[in-house]
């Protein structure tokens, strides 16, 4: 007889410099290039390249942890969950002036460069500043309804 599947992901996460995350988890939320996918346990094997946005986990003790992933690729099997990630950043590492900077700058070259090459650029950091924006704002969001209940 097999022996049964966990009710948890085993959840790998690292960027060119660091092992960001390591530990179980019963759901992982990601930016594939497809759109948004939710890896729960027993999902069906794949492989996905990501795109800049929010990656969500769930883990065992009911804790939900965040991140910023500028792209990678990600890796789910049965029981585990791969990422390796361009670069990642935890919520509390998002500068938000910084980003509100990058999204001024990007809209600004949008607008004035006539080069395909630097506008082609300014979109990708314009989508990379937004993506950090979304995630500050759902945190805020987050904390104001727990304050409320």
């Amino acid at each position: 007889m097999s022996e049964p599947t966990p009710l948890y992901l085993q959840v790998e996460i690292a960027d060119v410099s660091q092992q960001i995350f390591s530990g179980p988890c019963y759901a992982v939320v990601a930016p594939a290039a497809l759109g948004e996918v939710c890896i729960l346990p027993r999902h069906t094997p794949f492989l996905t390249r990501l795109v800049p946005g929010e990656i969500r986990l769930e883990t065992d003790q009911g804790e939900t942890f965040r991140y910023y992933v500028s792209g990678g690729y990600m890796e789910a099997q049965r029981t585990s969950v791969t990422v390796l990630a361009d670069q990642m950043l935890r919520s509390e590492e998002i500068d938000r002036e910084a980003a509100l900077e990058a999204k001024r700058q990007a809209e600004m070259t949008l607008k004035k460069s006539h080069l395909f090459s630097d506008r082609d650029k300014a979109k990708l950091d314009l989508v990379k500043a937004l993506a950090q924006l979304r995630i500050l704002e759902e945190i805020s969001i987050t904390k104001l309804q727990k304050r409320r209940r």
